[in-house]
């Protein structure tokens, strides 16, 4: 008896758009003239699922394993093993600009869309597995992932939703029982590590990067097939005008770059083809979290040199990237000078979400681009005092608004600085806080309202996964699940003060903490 859910999956992206039906996923393909290419999910020795998530599973209307059985049961189809009914597998063709050069052809290489399924409200959701094997794009790899990056998406999927960040969807995490060779620091040592499949939904995963492979390859019939197929299920309000549908994603992409600012998130490889054209997170690899805030700061290995994704140049880049889209409309006749004006919705968009999101983080209303000497002033001040991002935030929410604001030695007492502030440093902060009490004290809201609903007490910091990697990687599952309860809840504090801690020493250099790679 098959205990899975009734779940069945159409196959919407494939029949909508042209789709390849020839598959060699050994060797190294450009498929042209297609947008996407049947892809068979390579069966994994002893599927076993580690984590669901129950958040996840309820916007797609689908009910999780009841039993041990049941669990069995959701493994072999979640890591591939097993094909779920109506499904057509297949890998989307997309190109991309990597670190600001043009890659040509990418494609999904170690990812494969089972199909599409109708969600509790009626919405189409891609379902994919990320680690399933190779497909036409794989490039040579194995098309696999390994547990240490698999855990990571899950949690960041699943964390940035609560967080209320528009995100990529993750609704499990399997273990495949085999092993995948990886040389994460990239110095000329592979080693095995466990393969895993995190399973990823989204109402769409194409990207900037599928519109660029066609105006690239001149096909641009399949580039007005694809903005077609885009207009026609965007949540975009648009009208079917596709200078309308770009510039209210620019507005939706400027908004999501406010939001990963205000929290102090680090994507850290944001490509055109890890860009949405919805507006989404997407693709969670070598991300980080400010700790001591530095707006240089990228945790991505490949990037320490350039630090082109690095904190501070994200609003930056992620214009950049829409720029790189718009250049690829104008291969269908959209004209330059409307899709440069609905370009500048992006700016727009950030620069009003960001300013009114650190108001709401400050409790002191709605901030304006007049407001900039005094925040940038308080940025500095975190830089000079090298000051734990979230837990500055957190201090000031709980602090006694009656009293005066004690901004030095709120700094101090998250700092990672080794050396004690400077005598100029302490009165900068004196009056920085002085203003600050001022702004308070004028605001008409309620500022720890304000202030409670903008600064989380938790994020998913890369040395809380880094514990939650190490403790799953000998099956004990108690860390993650904990981890996951706390995550749920981020504006809640948490009754366990080990998430709230600053960065331990133990971490500061540890790889996977402070630096990541690609190599997943």
């Amino acid at each position: 008896m098959n205990t899975l859910p009734s779940v069945r999956l159409e196959a919407d992206y494939c029949n909508a758009l042209p789709c390849a039906e020839g598959s060699d996923p050994y060797a190294s393909q450009t498929v042209p003239g297609a947008c996407a290419s049947v892809a068979q999910p390579e069966p994994v020795a002893a599927p076993r699922l580690l984590a669901w998530s129950s958040q996840g599973a309820a916007t797609l209307g689908v009910q999780g394993p009841a039993s041990e059985v049941e669990r069995q049961d959701w493994a072999e189809y979640l890591s591939g093993n097993r094909l779920l009914p109506g499904s057509r597998p297949y890998a989307m063709r997309y190109g991309g600009h990597q670190f600001g050069n043009w890659a040509g052809q990418l494609g999904d290489g170690r990812v494969i869309n089972l199909g599409e399924l109708r969600d509790a409200q009626g919405v189409l959701q891609t379902l994919q597995l990320k680690g399933a094997g190779r497909t036409n794009f794989s490039r040579g790899a194995d098309g696999r992932a390994v547990l240490r990056s698999s855990l990571r998406e899950y949690v960041l999927s699943e964390a940035m939703a609560a967080l209320g960040v528009p995100t990529s969807r993750a609704l499990a995490l399997v273990s495949s029982g085999d092993e995948v060779v990886r040389d994460m620091l990239y110095d000329g040592r592979p080693a095995p590590e466990p393969g895993a499949i995190v399973t990823r939904v989204a109402p769409s995963f194409v990207r900037i990067g599928h519109f660029e492979i066609h105006a690239a390859s001149g096909e641009t019939q399949l580039l007005q097939q694809l903005l077609d197929y885009c207009l026609a299920r965007s949540p975009f309000t648009h009208a079917g005008d596709p200078v309308a549908w770009y510039a209210e994603l620019c507005r939706a992409t400027g908004r999501l770059a406010s939001q990963w600012m205000l929290l102090g998130f680090v994507h850290g490889v944001l490509n055109t083809d890890n860009t949405s054209v919805l507006g989404l997170t997407i693709d969670y690899g070598p991300f980080g979290w400010l700790e001591p805030f530095d707006p240089g700061w990228t945790p991505n290995t490949t990037d320490a040199h350039g630090r082109r994704y690095a904190f501070g140049r994200q609003p930056e880049v992620l214009q950049w990237n829409l720029g790189c889209l718009g250049s690829a409309l104008m291969s269908v006749g959209l004209p330059r000078e409307a899709l440069e004006q609905a370009l500048q919705e992006y700016q727009r968009s950030y620069t009003e979400h960001f300013y009114s999101g650190m108001g709401r983080k400050y409790g002191v209303g709605s901030l304006q681009t007049q407001d900039q000497d005094w925040l940038q002033e308080g940025f500095e001040l975190l830089r000079v005092f090298q000051v734990d991002w979230t837990r500055w935030f957190s201090a000031l929410t709980q602090r006694d608004l009656a009293a005066p604001v004690d901004a030095a030695a709120l700094l101090s007492a998250n700092s990672y600085a080794v050396e004690p502030p400077t005598e100029d440093n302490l009165q900068r902060a004196a009056r920085w806080a002085e203003e600050y009490g001022q702004r308070q004290a004028a605001t008409t809201a309620s500022p720890q309202e304000q202030m409670r609903s903008a600064n989380p007490w938790v994020v998913p910091r890369n040395w809380l996964l880094a514990e939650c990697i190490e403790a799953a990687q000998t099956s004990d599952l108690r860390p993650l699940e904990e981890l996951m309860a706390v995550l749920s809840t981020p504006y809640q504090r948490p009754a366990n003060a080990h998430y709230m801690q600053m960065r331990p020493a133990w971490a500061e250099h540890k790889p996977g903490c402070s630096m990541l790679s690609c190599s997943s």
